[in-house]
């Protein structure tokens, strides 16, 4: 699994960690092995410059997912099997870019509670599940996307030894499941 992080944003992050996070939730979400996700920081004005661009919403957003090919990744029901199942797609995919903004996630976690790197993991983890097709535009993909998310952070968590830095959150079990049975949405 390729993944280039292209830190703009003039603040120093974990970008190892970043790494890490991101090969795990691939892996999780038993993406192809030969997959490439691109992980850009950017400062606040450059971030602030592709929401208005791209959204028409002014000021910085903490995290944007551009996919490859300006669509979610392009897999049919048959080939998203999920966590537990097979590889998602038969061949590599250049997935897309994340976009993190690390001044607005550092505001976010002030109010949060946790650290800046806790809540760029969310972020981060928030981003790739967008590029693979998740959303939470309607209620229920929004619970169905943030179970899923906060499964993912745990299990990263725990595995990299990082903590409890994420807390539980109602109604989330504790193994990583694909809570989309199989839908696109």
């Amino acid at each position: 699994m390729s993944i280039e992080i292209n830190n703009e944003s003039g603040t120093t992050v974990d970008e190892v960690g970043l790494t890490e996070l991101g090969r795990f939730v691939l892996d999780a979400m038993k993406i192809n092995s030969l997959a490439e996700l691109s992980i850009v920081l950017l400062d606040a004005d450059a971030m602030a410059g592709l929401h208005q661009q791209w959204m028409d919403l002014p000021g910085p957003t903490d995290v944007m997912a551009f996919p490859m090919d300006g669509e979610e990744l392009p897999l049919d029901a048959g080939d998203r099997a999920g966590p537990g199942g097979p590889e998602y797609g038969s061949s590599p995919a250049l997935l897309g870019d994340v976009v993190l903004c690390p001044a607005v996630a550092a505001d976010q976690a002030r109010s949060a509670g946790h650290s800046t790197e806790a809540e760029l993991h969310l972020l981060t983890t928030h981003g790739i599940l967008h590029l693979l097709g998740y959303d939470h535009s309607e209620p229920d993909e929004e619970r169905e996307m943030f179970e899923l998310q906060a499964q993912l952070l745990r299990e990263w968590e725990r595995r990299s030894g990082r903590g409890p830095i994420h807390p539980p959150q109602p109604g989330t079990g504790g193994e990583i499941r694909d809570t989309r049975g199989g839908r696109r949405g």
